[in-house]
């Protein structure tokens, strides 16, 4: 079921920074966010929806500065061609709340290959 709610409602759950990359495109400075060198066990969910995204067990040290993932959950994720700032790249967004999470590589690790580049704001870890 999609998570739908207006530009207010997103605005009053989610912090300012959340607010600016998970509704407004935004991107988080590298080396800033609380997950890029945090290595918990868990699953890490969408800020906004709280929908499971992407395994701990597949989150990498892509040196970067943001969290790296070498595949998401399946169907937790879209993705969808991004030709802003003079670039043609891939946008990651959360399938069950149109978030926007980041952009996808092909530059990762095996098995997939894939490098998921995704803002920590944009994520909240169940370590459970």
């Amino acid at each position: 079921m999609k998570v739908e709610k207006t530009e207010q409602e997103w605005k009053e759950q989610l912090s300012p920074e959340a607010f600016a990359v998970c509704r407004q495109h935004g991107t988080e400075a590298p080396f800033s966010g609380k997950y890029y060198d945090y290595n918990g066990e868990g699953i890490y969910k969408c800020i906004c929806c709280d929908a499971p995204l992407f395994e701990a067990e597949t989150k990498f040290d892509s040196g970067t500065g943001w969290p790296s993932y070498y595949e998401a959950i399946e169907d937790a994720v879209v993705e969808i061609k991004d030709m802003t700032h003079g670039m043609i790249r891939v946008e990651v967004r959360c399938a069950s709340c149109d978030a926007h999470l980041g952009h996808l590589f092909p530059d990762g690790p095996e098995p997939t290959g894939q490098r998921y580049c995704i803002n920590s704001v944009c994520l909240e870890l169940d370590e459970n």
